[in-house]
This record gives structure tokens, sequence and C-alpha cells, in this order.
């Protein structure tokens, strides 16, 4: 199982573990991070899914789908270089250890 790190807005940071195959929203909404919102449940219609991959990780990560770049435009915190929606994130072994930050807002 992948170990996830979550840094939140105020600097906290909560690792957990999550089954391999899930989405990095469904990890992230099913343990209760504050700030993941995940309002269209993983469709990529909705951006507020938004997090910062940590930069030693965003290579690690496949490319980013046409449905997601155009909401990611739509972001409500700062677009980033490494930002991405979490339900495109599928959880795999080799994203062991995946950190990622959590925007200030979503809306």
């Amino acid at each position: 199982m992948p170990d996830l790190t979550f840094v939140l807005p105020d600097g906290r940071e909560i690792g957990f573990e999550a089954p391999e195959g899930a989405s990095l929203m469904q990890a992230a909404t099913g343990y209760g991070i504050d700030g993941i919102v995940a309002e269209c449940g993983g469709q990529a219609r909705c951006a507020t899914c938004h997090v910062y991959v940590d930069p030693g990780w965003a290579g690690r990560l496949p490319p980013i789908g046409r449905n997601e770049e155009a909401m990611l435009a739509l972001t409500a915190a700062e677009r980033r270089p490494t930002s991405r929606l979490a339900c495109q994130i599928r959880l795999t072994a080799d994203l062991q250890g995946l950190r990622v930050e959590v925007p200030e807002r979503q809306y």
C-alpha cells in the first residue's frame, strides 16, 4: 500500500496508507483530509481536489490529460507547475511515499 503525505495549508503533515488502484482523491476523502472537497466525485469536472505535487514526485505521474488540463485552468488557488487533480492520480506501488500539498482554498 502506498504511503501518502498531505501537507495542509497550516503546515501540518498527515500521512497514511491507501490501497493501490484508488485515486489520490478517494484516499484523501476516505481519510478525511480537510481541503479536498471533490464535488464531482472524481470525474475531472470541478477542480475541487486540486493539489500541488511535491516536485520530486511530479515526473513520476502520468501526463495531464485534456479534461484535467481544462479543469486546472479553473482552480480557485494559484495554479503551479506541479498542480494536479487528485482524482486523476491512481495510486500504484511506484507512488509509495508520494507527498502533496493542499491549497488554501478550492473555491
